[in-house]
């Protein structure tokens, strides 16, 4: 009895994964007020400092659900309910004009596709440790890492006329990780966060050090090369400031909380084109 309570004190101290992912919602949404609405200059650019902190808030959240979930296919495709329609728009304002705002600006977030990307990388990796599925797995990692750059390699060479559609899969049903919102430093970061989950310590520090290595290490020497001040890493170039959400992730007390999953699926997508139009408005209004 004494020990079921101290193990319930325990867990009620700390943060919840609903806890985390709450944060993780404030910051986006700051990030997100700055992004569409910067060309009015009445928005601090601390607001997009604080939304570095959404991105590693938002993929810890997923490696932990997606280790507990019961069913991964149900969780990768309710992932998919969201990523896909918001990649074919995203897709036709990029490339089609449709729906951009007079100024030529449309919203470019893909956090989505990229969490798809990681889903299936987490799940390679648990195979790889699985003896019997380790070729499996090193197919689907190899496949996942090289389809992007192999496909386009195939399509331009024999299918020119089908570039257009290999790029639209991209951004929908076959999700390259180059169509998503972060890149190489942030695939080798979920990679890092996901293969070390069962040791907070050693998983953090892997997460951390790929991100200060990408974000200040090589960032600042491509910078300086370029005969840029390191200053800008504090005024522009500031994604390091991911960093910062360390201290959160070690507050995390390892239960789910309220979940809340209709909130999140939700959110994400009405948030953005809502911001979206009222830019549109403002933008209208101002010029």
């Amino acid at each position: 009895m004494e020990n079921t309570m101290q193990q319930a004190g325990a867990a009620s101290r700390g943060l919840s994964g609903t806890a985390l992912k709450l944060v993780a919602l404030v910051c986006m949404v700051l990030d997100h007020i700055h992004y569409f609405f910067a060309f009015t200059g009445a928005v601090p650019v601390w607001f997009s400092m604080a939304g570095r902190l959404a991105a590693p808030l938002f993929t810890f959240c997923l490696a932990e659900g997606f280790a507990h979930t019961h069913s991964r296919r149900r969780y990768f495709l309710r992932v998919a309910a969201v990523a896909v329609p918001m990649g074919a728009l995203r897709f036709f304002m990029q490339y089609g004009g449709v729906l951009v705002r007079p100024d030529g600006f449309y919203p470019a977030n893909a956090v989505f596709t990229d969490f798809l990307v990681f889903m299936l990388l987490w799940q390679a990796l648990d195979w790889l440790r699985t003896p019997g599925r380790r070729a499996l797995g090193g197919l689907l990692a190899s496949g996942v890492l090289a389809w992007p750059l192999a496909s386009a390699w195939v399509v331009l060479r024999f299918f020119p006329g089908a570039e257009t559609a290999l790029g639209l899969a991209w951004y929908t049903v076959l999700p390259a990780w180059t169509a998503g919102e972060g890149g190489l430093p942030y695939l080798l970061g979920a990679l890092a966060m996901y293969a070390f989950r069962r040791r907070r310590a050693i998983q953090l520090a892997a997460w951390g050090a790929v991100t200060f290595l990408y974000w200040v290490v090589y960032l600042g020497t491509v910078l300086a090369g370029q005969g840029m001040p390191l200053t800008v890493l504090f005024t522009d170039a500031f994604e390091w400031m991911q960093l910062f959400a360390i201290p959160l992730l070690l507050l995390y007390n390892g239960q789910r909380g309220r979940g809340l999953k209709g909130l999140f699926y939700t959110f994400y997508p009405a948030h953005v084109y809502i911001l979206y139009a009222l830019s549109w408005l403002v933008y209208s209004r101002l010029f």
